[in-house]
């Protein structure tokens, strides 16, 4: 009798029930697929792992020198796939029940200054083809948040010109409309202006091609960035810094974290919050530098001092 394949079940679920991308689709196989290996090294099936086998398992992963963050994602896997067999009525209890969830240190996104933004934008060569692609394709990431797989998935027909407006599909198939300013819009139009000369025989049906005529992958919007940032004395910016940039300067100009979490297509507004804590540093930044009063009370005594003398 043929063995169920009870982590492709668990998959299948996932992307039909859930939605989930195939990038994250294939994190969790492989994070499946590497705890069925340990199950099979105790001649044990997957779903018949205990509580301490399992606790062994995530021990092996912090002494194969995985970082802490392959390893809450391969905890939230393992402890994902178990809740999908209990609720199916394939086990009866939870081995991973009691499994804490490994909680990291919060890290701020990097993200560019407005002057830096400014800098990036001026960089590509508009009197070429490819400088024209670049230009668009980096002023519409900056101008409307998408994610790098988002902004090179789209298609001419995600464009709506008139009302300056971009469909997108994110993860988990979600579909949001994004507004796009003027100078992102304006930088596109003269893209497509001259599109058909990267189309070639090929004809790809992305917005975004590469020379021969290919759609643009992630990486060629990565190396593309980092060919206008070098010069630049920009170390370590990608894509995504484009869309934190994004984010953290719509908020450190007013807009409320509801409107940022819609035009980001965050599902949970905790996720959205983490730019509060860049407002508010650039918030505290600015007081200390410009209010007359920000310094503590030792450190204006000189001037009491002499306004008392003075008096």
């Amino acid at each position: 009798m043929k063995r169920r394949n009870f982590i492709q079940e668990h998959l299948s679920f996932l992307r039909v029930e859930k939605g989930l991308s195939a990038n994250t689709l294939h994190s969790y196989r492989r994070d499946l697929e590497k705890l069925e290996a340990f199950a099979e090294s105790f001649g044990v099936e997957i779903q018949n792992l205990s509580r301490p086998e399992i606790g062994r398992w995530v021990k092996s992963l912090s002494e194969s020198g995985l970082s802490p963050r392959s390893i809450a994602r391969a905890i939230s896997s393992v402890k994902g796939f178990y809740k999908f067999l209990l609720r199916d009525g394939f086990i009866t209890d939870d081995p991973t029940s009691e499994l804490l969830s490994l909680k990291l240190p919060q890290h701020l996104p990097s993200f560019l200054s407005e002057d830096e933004l400014e800098d990036l934008l001026r960089g590509p060569d508009l009197g070429t083809v490819e400088g024209l692609r670049d230009r668009a394709i980096l002023e519409l990431i900056y101008a409307t948040g998408l994610r790098v797989s988002e902004a090179v998935g789209l298609t001419p027909a995600d464009l709506d010109l008139e009302r300056g407006i971009v469909t997108c599909r994110g993860k988990g198939s979600k579909q949001r409309f994004i507004p796009v300013g003027r100078s992102a819009l304006g930088f596109v139009r003269e893209y497509l202006k001259v599109r058909p000369a990267l189309q070639g025989d090929k004809a790809a049906a992305k917005l975004f091609l590469r020379k021969s005529g290919e759609a643009l992958t992630r990486q060629d919007v990565w190396q593309l960035i980092k060919k206008y940032t070098g010069p630049l004395g920009l170390h370590g910016v990608s894509p995504h810094s484009l869309r934190h940039s994004f984010a953290t300067h719509l908020m450190q100009r007013g807009a409320d974290s509801r409107s940022v979490q819609t035009l980001l297509g965050h599902s949970d507004l905790g996720t959205t919050q983490i730019y509060t804590h860049i407002t508010n540093q650039h918030l505290r930044h600015a007081y200390e530098t410009f209010h007359p009063r920000a310094k503590s009370r030792g450190d204006n005594s000189n001037d009491d001092r002499k306004e008392k003398a003075e008096k």
